[in-house]
């Protein structure tokens, strides 16, 4: 049966399928799908962590400029007197 009809009929009658091969490449696509994935992911969390770290800092110079502010007001309340 190895030999081929030259009749009709469908080739995959005839031809051998190499299902190593096809499950290796299936294998491929999984894995570059999953690290496309990984990849956009890992860039939403990138993302994330700069929107905190702006936050963070808005927070620090926030209390930064009300000490500041407080100081500024005790020191013309203490000079006012």
């Amino acid at each position: 049966m190895t030999a081929r009809r030259s009749s009709g009929g469908s080739r995959f009658l005839y031809d051998s399928f190499d299902a190593a091969a096809a499950r290796i490449e299936a294998n491929e696509r999984v894995a570059e799908e999953r690290w496309a994935a990984l990849e956009r992911r890992l860039g939403q969390i990138d993302d994330a962590l700069e929107r905190l770290e702006k936050r963070l800092w808005l927070g620090v110079y926030g209390v930064a400029a009300f000490l500041l502010a407080q100081g500024a007001e005790a020191i013309l309340k203490a000079a006012l007197r």
